[in-house]
């Protein structure tokens, strides 16, 4: 039922979206019928005269069929008792009418509803490059029956469980494990990277991405509003719903500013018997400038992150990116590959490499660590068979146990195999190893200490430029944690450049590391995998989950979530962040100096109220031109730096 009612709401929000665009249209209609009659009253004028009925009669009308849409407007906002900034208008449209100055009062309205077209346009705009999501997922799909043959199907019947065909050229219709195929996907709609990523069967696909050369048979896991693609779109449209602390002053200020204008406006006719001086002073006071300068600059900035796999649920969080002064970031999967590669197996006296690295391998099976797949991989490259494991635990940033072939079963670390009082004096000290950067893995069988296994991780080939970035940018510390040995976190500290590193922690470690770099003064942004992190990630100032495509938990936990793995992406969020205040700050600057000097313009009778409509909407224009500015922000980034084709894999 809650599912329905989530489905019934967003149809209503499609149905209002689609009935503004039409109410755009008309009033856009409108506007241009209004300014053709203003302009035909410029040519009687010309050719009948300036007293002429014909031209005043022209001026009247379109005065009449520009201006009613304001006063409506503004009649309406009082009887709501909201604040709006078209009374000012309304009641310079109004005086100018009934001082018989139609050709100024329809003028003043037409610039007036261009602005405020451009205004609406703006918002549709940002909505429509979300629809446009929308429509990356097919309407139909090719199902697969279980007796092999095929049918097509609307694409919203489809649910977890059903087994779907994709041919080159098609895209993906719903999120899902690929079963057998290989074919290069394009998932730049999802992470922002244009390089195509391999697929093979056991890897993630997700909806909206583009099958390019082979046919994937597909094992769906979501579908409709649960796919990456779906809450990629409703973050973008939650973004836009909320506000930046600048704004809220704004709000709380509105009120004062009408009252403020009609005083002055007041004041300067009282003092010079000068109407149109009063009625130029309410055009060029309407704020369009003040009121777009934030708004514009957030959505081309929320419009730029998205494009490069960058989803920002909350717009305050951007503001937050621009002043973190300390990184807080989980070392595998975050700044390392999280691709483990088994490089040393040491059995302990008269166990054989085949059993150790059999039992590890079989109590593993069930987990999704990254030293579980590594463990994985060596014994399928033995042609190892693995047999079932019964009562599977995992205890996580220690180790895992389980039953294998009616043998306990133990891995993990020194620490976890010893209070498990398991004895490890049996086996070679890999401490004599820890200097080549090993991550090791205890094995015990039956209480009894097998070996272990070294295990090394790569760093992610860019990790030491974003690094190096970020230092520049001013965050003055970078921290990175990891649950491997000191020695293992040394070495990958020192590749990256890391002002500080911790060893050894576990989850609890991590949230009290955080609490720890905020008292002491810090603006802190943790960045994880969303999983094991997801404490962390909610106590920093700024969560950022890395390589969230496909990962609900990675979504949900952060702030921010970046769709790939890319760590290019945190220096550029932070630069994003700057300029985007930068924007906002010289959007607000030019609005304030705008309306300041016009107001002294129109009260010595330098501006006209036709003009000063004119500059209005120049006004206007600038600001969403200078916030166009960073839609484009960032196209460097669209192109990866050149690495291994990365997992598609959780």
């Amino acid at each position: 039922m809650a599912h329905e009612h989530l489905h019934f709401k967003e149809d209503i929000a499609a149905e209002h979206t689609h009935g503004k665009q039409v109410r755009v249209s008309v009033a856009l209609l409108g506007t241009l019928a209004g300014g053709m009659l203003l302009i035909n009253s410029g040519i009687a004028r010309l050719i009948y005269g300036r007293t002429s009925f014909n031209t005043d009669f022209l001026a009247m009308v379109a005065a009449v069929l520009l201006g009613a849409p304001i006063v409506l407007h503004a009649v309406r906002s009082l009887i709501r008792k909201e604040a709006h900034m078209d009374e000012l208008v309304a009641l310079a449209v109004i005086a100018a009418f009934a001082t018989q100055n139609y050709v100024a009062a329809g003028v003043v309205a037409f610039f007036m509803l261009l602005s405020e077209l451009v205004e609406t346009r703006t918002a549709l705009g940002a909505r429509a490059s979300i629809e446009a999501l929308i429509k990356l997922t097919p309407t139909k799909a090719t199902i697969i029956d279980t007796g092999g043959g095929e049918r097509e199907v609307k694409v919203s019947s489809l649910k977890p469980g059903d087994y779907i065909r994709a041919r080159p050229g098609d895209n993906i219709p719903a999120d899902g494990e690929v079963t057998r195929g290989l074919s290069s996907v394009n998932e730049a709609t999802i992470t922002g990277e244009s390089l195509p990523v391999d697929k093979v069967p056991g890897m993630q696909v997700f909806a909206g991405t583009n099958n390019l050369t082979g046919v994937l048979d597909i094992t769906v896991t979501k579908a409709g509003r649960d796919t990456t693609l779906g809450k990629v779109q409703s973050l973008i449209m939650q973004a836009e719903q909320t506000k930046i602390p600048i704004m809220r002053i704004i709000d709380r200020y509105v009120r004062w500013y009408t009252p403020t204008i009609l005083m002055i406006a007041g004041i300067v006719l009282f003092f010079t018997k000068d109407v149109n001086r009063a009625i130029t002073i309410l055009v060029i006071s309407c704020p369009c400038a003040l009121i777009l300068a934030t708004p514009t600059a957030m959505v081309a900035a929320i419009s730029a992150s998205a494009r490069l796999g960058i989803l920002i649920k909350n717009v305050a969080d951007l503001e937050i990116a621009g002043k973190i002064t300390a990184l807080i970031f989980d070392k595998t999967g975050t700044v390392t590959t999280g691709r483990l590669y088994v490089t040393k197996l040491t059995p302990a006296e008269k166990v054989e490499p085949a059993e150790l690295l059999s039992s590890a391998a079989g109590a593993e099976q069930m987990s999704r660590h990254p030293a579980a797949r590594a463990l994985l991989d060596v014994a399928k490259e033995a042609n190892l068979s693995l047999p079932t494991v019964d009562d599977f635990r995992e205890t996580p940033g220690k180790g895992v146990t389980a039953t294998v072939d009616s043998s306990k079963i133990i891995v993990g670390r020194d620490t976890f195999l010893k209070e498990n009082n398991v004895a490890i004096v049996n086996v070679p000290d890999p401490g004599l190893h820890e200097e080549q950067g090993f991550s090791t893995l205890y094995v015990a069988k039956n209480g009894k200490c097998l070996g272990w296994i070294g295990l090394q991780d790569k760093t992610r080939p860019e990790a030491r430029q974003a690094v190096d970035e970020l230092l520049k940018l001013g965050v003055k510390r970078m921290t990175m944690l990891t649950g491997d040995r000191q020695e293992v976190a040394n070495r990958v500290a020192v590749e990256l450049g890391c002002t500080d590193v911790k060893a050894q922690c576990l989850p609890t470690d991590k949230l009290q590391i955080v609490e720890q770099v905020k008292k002491d003064g810090h603006t802190v942004a943790v960045v994880g995998d969303g999983i094991n992190d997801a404490p962390a990630l909610a106590a920093g100032d700024l969560g950022i989950a890395m390589g969230a495509a496909g990962s609900d938990i990675a979504i949900n936990s952060a702030s921010i979530a970046l769709m790939s793995d890319d760590l290019r992406r945190l220096p550029y969020l932070v630069r994003l962040s700057r300029k985007t205040r930068g924007v906002i700050t010289q959007n607000l600057s030019f609005g304030i100096i705008f309306i300041l000097l016009g107001v002294a313009a129109a009260s010595a009778a330098w501006l006209s109220a036709v003009y000063a409509a004119v500059l209005h909407f120049l006004g206007t224009l600038i600001v969403v031109f200078n916030s166009a500015r960073l839609v484009r922000y960032g196209e460097e980034l669209e192109n990866p730096p050149t690495r291994t084709t990365r997992s598609g894999g959780g």
